[in-house]
């Protein structure tokens, strides 16, 4: 009897230093706990991807993740609030509180990226097919995006396409809080703004917020 009792109470103790972790902690321990799983999403990415993501709705319901390839015997694991800003605190608190992982490189906010294809229904943008130009806007930068071949009457798509390809060059920190208004021009316009490549942008961007 004595040997269910004590059984019992460490089923109990267990539950109950579950029930006091933070969600953030209660995230971690899952991970850890799943990582190889997750590590080698690539066998079953879907199944991986839902639970993955349904354990990080339990900690904030806007945050969702990204992962690097496989280098080194490491990945990435991006933290992101997918640009809403209002979740950036729950990105810092997630980012926080992770534990010491030797096989994953833990990333808050989804940085910066080289220029890619972005494809959006029927719509294809390349990276040579944008150019941006740079303009104080209060104390942040206003961006003027040139679209070639802009398509007016699919204005949705293309800003829905430049934005992507702004906050993969920017990353998504410096996008929702550096950044004021955010145009859309074709390339064809006369402006006598200077243009930048979107390899160009992210030291255009700093070099304009420092001075």
């Amino acid at each position: 009897m004595t040997k269910y009792i004590a059984i019992a109470a460490i089923v109990i103790m267990f539950f109950s230093s579950c029930e006091n972790q933070s969600p953030e902690a209660r995230f971690w321990t899952w991970f850890e706990e799943n990582q190889d799983e997750i590590y080698h999403f690539e066998r079953d990415q879907e199944r991986v991807f839902d639970r993955l993501q349904e354990e990080m709705s339990k900690v904030h319901p806007d945050l969702t993740f990204e992962f690097g390839p496989e280098e080194d015997g490491k990945r990435e694991f991006v933290i992101s609030a997918d640009g809403i800003i209002e979740a950036f605190p729950a990105v810092e608190a997630l980012y926080s509180s992770a534990p010491s992982l030797p096989r994953w490189t833990i990333i808050k906010f989804r940085p910066r990226r080289p220029a890619m294809t972005i494809e959006i229904g029927q719509l294809k943008l390349e990276p040579s097919d944008i150019q941006v130009s740079i303009e104080p806007d209060g104390e942040k930068a206003g961006l003027t995006v040139f679209v070639k071949d802009l398509d007016q009457s699919r204005s949705d798509q293309y800003k829905q396409a430049a934005f992507i390809m702004l906050d993969q060059a920017i990353g998504e920190y410096d996008m929702e809080t550096k950044v004021g208004f955010i145009g859309l021009q074709p390339f064809e316009s006369n402006s006598d703004q200077e243009r930048h490549s979107l390899d160009e942008l992210p030291q255009r961007f700093d070099d304009f917020l420092r001075h």
